[in-house]
Formats: structure tokens, sequence, C-alpha cells
């Protein structure tokens, strides 16, 4: 679940459902020098992305957010190219703050021919150094290479598979872990966060959404796959 500070700082963290009473926080209880400086600022605690929205300032942030927290975030994807897309931003997410993203999400599609997985994956050199020099996306030669060749792999995936999904599906469920070992075998630049984050937002893990969020029960009607692993 992506987490938010209440100073607004975007973070990658997994989600605890049971975190610590600040009053039971003590400075010098913990020997990491994190846990002692959220006590001593406790505005870095993190929450959960469904409660920082509400608070969120000034309205055109709050609005960019939401748009993605209810209508997307969590929501099974069943186009290849979408899924794609979304590999895409969250590759690109890697050492910065997804409001970053978010803000140049149209830019990304754009620039990476509406997620259209064949398009990409016929780009050539000329295309990459379009694309670094394109400062409406994140020029990182290194995230430019990873969504060309993955653009290519998941046509190999496509044609074996039937489709991206349906490669996903294929080795649903598994636990974190196995998922990632997966990606980082298959992909490129696909660490531990990216790959969760990423199943999380489309619906192949659970936790992008707390349970007391209105938001989760829209997320069940649309029948995610965790659904499927919860039962078994």
């Amino acid at each position: 679940m992506r987490r938010w500070t209440m100073s607004g700082i975007d973070e990658r963290v997994n989600f605890n459902p049971h975190p610590p009473n600040l009053q039971d926080i003590r400075p010098g209880l913990y020997p990491d020098p994190i846990s002692n400086l959220l006590f001593q600022s406790p505005n870095l605690l993190p929450m959960s992305y469904c409660s920082a929205i509400e608070s969120m300032q000034p309205a055109e942030r709050k609005a960019l957010h939401k748009h993605y927290h209810d209508k997307l975030y969590g929501f099974p994807i069943h186009d290849d190219n979408e899924l794609f897309g979304r590999l895409i931003l969250e590759i690109n997410q890697a050492g910065l703050s997804w409001e970053t993203i978010l803000k140049k999400e149209a830019a990304f599609r754009k620039a990476y021919a509406n997620y259209n997985i064949k398009k990409v994956a016929a780009f050539d050199e000329a295309d990459r150094e379009r694309l670094l020099a394109d400062a409406g996306i994140i020029r990182n030669r290194l995230k430019v290479n990873a969504a060309i060749e993955n653009a290519k792999t998941i046509l190999g995936l496509q044609e074996e598979h039937g489709s991206f999904e349906a490669w996903i599906g294929h080795h649903h469920p598994k636990a974190k872990d196995e998922w990632v070992k997966l990606f980082r075998k298959t992909f490129k630049f696909t660490g531990g966060e990216i790959v969760n984050e990423f199943l999380m937002s489309t619906g192949w893990l659970p936790g992008a959404h707390t349970e007391d969020c209105p938001v989760y029960k829209a997320v069940l009607t649309a029948k995610p796959k965790f659904i499927d692993a919860l039962k078994g």
C-alpha cells in the first residue's frame, strides 16, 4: 500500500494494520534512528493513502490523487496495453514520488505510444534518444530501456499465453517474494516494491485500500484476482 506522511511525503512502505500507539513509543526504544526520529517528529508518521487523500491541499493536488485512488488504484486491468502502461509508471516511480508520476502520466502515455506494446517494442535508437530528451517524462536511460525491452518480453508472453494478463493469471496466486523472483527473472528494472505496487494496483495482490475505505467495496465489486487467493 502507498503510505503518506502528514508532511506530505510520498512513501512506499508495507502497510501495518496494527501500528503501535504513539504514546507507547519512547525515545531510544528502537535502535534504528528512523524510529526515534518519528517519535521526535510525529508529523512524519505514515498514514494510509486512503486516509491521506481527504486532507490533501491544495484542491488540485487532492483531485489528482483522488481520481487515481477512487477510479484506478486496486481495480483489475484487462487490457494488456494498460497493464503495460501501469508497469511503466511503477518502474518510473522508483526513487521519486507517486505524485510526480501522476502529474506526468499524460506525457508518459503520449511518449510511449499510448502504451501500445507492439509500437513500444519496435522503438529504435532514435526513439530512445527522443524519450531521453522528453522533459515531460522521466529521462532515465535504464527506465527507458526497461520499457522497450519489457514490451518485447510481453509480446513473447502474449504469443505463448494469449495475453499479458493470462501470463500473470497462469502464475497466480503467489506470495509476494515469489512474484518478485518471477518478475525479476522475466522483466527489466522490477525490484520488490515495484512488483508489489504493480500487482496491488492492478488487483492481483490485496492491500491497495484499507477495508474501511469506501473504495474498497467498489474494488471488490470489480472482482480483483486477490479475492480468489483469499478464498483459497
